[in-house]
């Protein structure tokens, strides 16, 4: 038997076939007095049955607005405390949560009222120089769905919550668990955003057996300084307490490392997640002068972790059992993930094993044909957690999810014979230069090792001789001093001539996306402006 890049996961638990709003009533009765929400920034605390209660007056005012089942509705908020009643009242009466990327300015929110028929929008008034008031307004009636708006700590807020108790019974009866729950619009590179629709079976799913791989018990307390908009924060944050009895400490409205350490130090936090950038942050503010001797796991995601990130995330910060997951938001979101038994060399070099109850498949990206184990190719995944299809956009779905119902992620990967994944690069971010298929990633990687380099994104550019050459933007350590020439000496003949990079820019910033992933093609874009060069 030949062996290929196939592997399906098995699971002795099995998938739950019911509803968030079920669950949260069941974990609620089983662990009334269990705290289940801290937000540190208010002091407010709830525990499984406040919140539970506090859940069914937001469905309650949510049905009096005239909103039945599904129905969309959008939020537009940083990570307050409110943010969660939403997501899970419009979940026990079967309305439909939009969730609106804090960072949209009034033309990307327009669109996604419109795109998505939201008839109603709960937002925040304001964040940071956001005014979220003033752009609603602006947009308001470019939305003919549009027929509510509530504001967090207005007036309309208040009413909402003074609506009168009804019998939401026979509401959470009318619900199937395949139910579309909540519209994500993925951040597109190009063009306007997708929305992927996701149901309770999806997203409820995933955070269960994220948080199983994690190890979450009822004593669980799991810091989420990650949007709730985005799936790293409403499933594997959210329902990943959820569904074991876990508490989410909410450490600030918007990622700030100061604020999440101190979180962790104040409510004895056990687990922490991230993407890269925010553990590089909170290593860079000095994690000695906090007490996190109380982590003992978490979660680092949204873009391949560097090595020596990781090593000092294990070290410096406690965390021994921090799992790397791999996945993305129309696959609910995760499709791969480390355990906590994996070696740190599996940690840091892999994105882990297929999950539980999931199928992933490494192909060739011409044929479709799987390819032999430790061969590049285009990583697919199947089952319970691909997304319904995106939003009224039949014609993307089936771009992205072919008849037999594999998820293509445009991820290169390659699979070992244990069934370990390595994430290599995009296929879009793949460079070639002079016929030389180059991974960025594994040139990051080595430029990492330079004591100097403290965060470094390698793209391709354009060149009339080759086609494709190295651009590599590095952000040095604090008071480190290197020139271009140096750093490229630092990779002649440690790496094949063709991986040095060309050009090398020192910078103090990537451009990034709100929940900290680099834009790539806007990093491109910049380098070809600057350095002249033809696209």
């Amino acid at each position: 038997m030949s062996h290929t890049s196939y592997r399906s996961g098995a699971s002795d638990l099995p998938l739950l076939g019911e509803t968030i709003g079920a669950v949260l009533r069941r974990t609620a009765t089983e662990h009334p007095d269990r705290e289940a929400l801290v937000d540190v920034p208010s002091g407010r605390r709830w525990t499984y049955a406040e919140l539970d209660a506090d859940v069914d007056r937001v469905a309650a005012g949510l049905l009096a607005l005239g909103l039945q089942k599904g129905d969309r509705l959008a939020i537009w908020s940083p990570n307050v405390p409110e943010w969660v009643l939403t997501q899970y009242a419009t979940a026990r009466v079967g309305i439909v949560l939009v969730t609106v990327n804090p960072a949209y300015r009034p033309h990307e929110l327009a669109y996604v009222l419109t795109q998505s028929g939201a008839a109603a929008l709960v937002s925040a008034q304001s964040h940071k120089t956001s005014d979220y008031r003033a752009m609603v307004e602006q947009v308001r009636g470019e939305c003919p769905a549009l027929r509510h708006v509530v504001l967090l700590g207005d007036p309309s807020w208040d009413a909402l919550l003074a609506a009168p108790a009804v019998d939401l019974a026979p509401h959470e009866q009318a619900l199937s668990f395949d139910d579309p729950i909540n519209i994500q619009y993925t951040s597109g590179t190009t063009g306007f955003p997708k929305g992927a629709t996701l149901s309770h079976h999806n997203i409820l799913n995933n955070g269960l057996f994220v948080g199983e791989l994690c190890g979450y018990a009822p004593d669980d307390r799991v810091c989420v300084p990650v949007p709730f908009y985005h799936c790293f924060g409403m499933v594997m944050g959210n329902l990943g307490a959820l569904t074991h009895a876990s508490c989410v400490v909410i450490p600030a409205p918007s990622f700030e490392p100061v604020a999440t350490l101190t979180a962790v130090q104040q409510e004895r936090c056990t687990s922490l997640y991230g993407v890269p950038t925010m553990f590089i942050a909170e290593l860079a503010e000095g994690v000695a002068a906090y007490d996190l001797s109380s982590l003992r796991t978490g979660i680092m995601a949204g873009s391949p972790c560097p090595v020596e990130v990781m090593k000092q995330v294990v070290s410096d910060m406690g965390m021994t059992e921090v799992t790397i997951c791999y996945g993305m938001t129309e696959t609910s979101p995760v499709s791969t993930q480390t355990r906590a038994g994996d070696d740190l060399e599996l940690r840091v070099s892999t994105v882990g094993r297929v999950h539980p109850h999931v199928e992933v498949k490494v192909v060739d990206p011409l044929s479709g044909l799987v390819v032999a184990e430790g061969e590049t190719g285009e990583l697919c995944t199947r089952g319970y957690s691909v997304m319904l299809g995106y939003w009224e956009q039949p014609d993307k779905t089936a771009e992205a999810i072919d008849t037999a119902g594999w998820m293509h992620t445009g991820d290169l990967a390659t699979m070992d014979a244990q069934g370990y994944v390595r994430i290599v690069g995009r296929i879009k971010d793949l460079v070639i230069r002079g016929g030389e298929n180059i991974y960025p990633r594994e040139v990051e990687e080595f430029l990492y090792t330079h004591p100097d380099v403290a965060d470094v994104q390698v793209v391709g550019v354009p060149d009339p001789k080759y086609g494709e050459e190295l651009l590599a933007a590095v952000r040095l350590r604090e008071g480190a001093s290197i020139t271009e020439d140096e750093l490229r000496e630092f990779c002649r003949g440690k790496v094949a001539h063709y991986k040095v990079p060309r050009y090398v820019r020192f910078v103090d910033e990537f451009p990034m996306t709100v929940t900290g992933k680099v834009q790539k093609f806007r990093m491109r874009e910049q380098a070809v402006s600057e350095l002249g060069l033809s696209s």
